[in-house]
């Protein structure tokens, strides 16, 4: 009769944190390239530019052979008399396509969810997704093409009917609605995809016993689906509030014209001409990490909101 093979030795836990990099050697090897992509073009690249947000930044001179100047561009910054109604704009055009653009993909995923035709289903999400991937020069030009004096569709259509043109992209009361409504076009059919992935994770069985105590379609929806999708749901909210001092500045800039700057000018298009136009790297700068300051308080303030109100958060 063979004698029992005997039991190998329990493996030690190492102790130190040179045994366990010397253990793990392999896994951090692996790290390495994201470690250092991650590093070299994203956290280095944020702290250059904390840098010089403090500094005159000179084009000859580098980042490191500047003058430091302290809070002074920041001064600069609130001491612009334009920069009360770059930021009021700013706010408003952030909340309005919050308010008008939030609610869309929500209500489209759960009609895509609801659609029993696979195929009919495929070719209505590739329709939606489509446009996300065209640029906003290719936006501007299908809203020309729809509301230009001359040949624009919807200014025939008012003539045919008998109303008199309308100049819509050179009108202080049109250029936001026109704003917000192309732009919830261009991506409420891409913002679906993270709803339609957690309404697939609901348990069908759920949906039956709904239906077997009596609540029909709409009741399904109210007390099943939005409160499964309810954590992803705040979690977009509280991303998209981060976010109220970017107000789509490329988006702007292909449409706005000087009839409409006091309505369409916001930080990203000021930046823009001050970083750029006038060659003031440092103020641009400054500005983009004051929007950034603003974005992670407004982050963690409805983090906290979200975790009270329905016990979860993002972190």
């Amino acid at each position: 009769m063979a004698a029992p093979a005997p039991e190998s030795a329990p493996l030690r836990r190492p102790r130190t944190v040179r045994q366990r990099l010397w253990r793990y050697k392999f896994l951090y090897l692996l790290f390495l390239p994201v470690f250092a992509y991650y590093t070299i073009f994203q956290y280095w690249p944020i702290l250059l530019s904390f840098i010089v947000s403090f500094k005159d930044l000179k084009l000859g001179a580098g980042i490191w052979g500047s003058d430091w100047v302290g809070f002074q561009n920041f001064a600069e910054i609130f001491s612009d008399p334009a920069l009360m109604n770059v930021f009021s704009n700013t706010v408003e055009i952030s909340l309005l396509r919050l308010l008008f653009g939030f609610l869309p993909p929500i209500i489209l995923a759960i009609l895509f969810h609801d659609v029993s035709s696979r195929v009919f289903k495929r070719i209505t999400q590739t329709i939606v997704y489509i446009p996300h991937f065209f640029s906003w020069i290719i936006v501007y030009g299908i809203v020309f093409a729809m509301v230009a004096t001359g040949p624009g569709l919807i200014n025939n259509a008012l003539e045919w009917f008998g109303g008199e043109r309308i100049e819509f992209l050179l009108s202080e009361e049109w250029f936001r609605p026109i704003l917000i409504a192309s732009g919830v076009w261009k991506e409420v059919g891409w913002s679906t995809i993270i709803y339609l992935a957690a309404l697939a994770t609901i348990d069908s069985e759920l949906y039956d016993a709904a239906a077997l105590d009596g609540a029909g379609p709409l009741r399904r929806i109210w007390y099943v689906t939005l409160p499964a999708i309810l954590p992803v749901i705040s979690f977009v909210l509280t991303i998209n509030l981060g976010f109220i001092l970017y107000a789509g500045g490329e988006q702007i800039l292909a449409f706005y014209n000087s009839a409409v700057y006091d309505t369409a000018d916001v930080i990203d298009t000021w930046v823009y001409r001050e970083g750029l136009g006038r060659l003031q790297f440092s103020i641009g700068t400054a500005m983009g990490l004051l929007q950034s300051a603003v974005g992670l308080v407004l982050v963690m303030l409805s983090n906290t909101i979200a975790r009270r109100l329905t016990g979860r958060g993002i972190w």
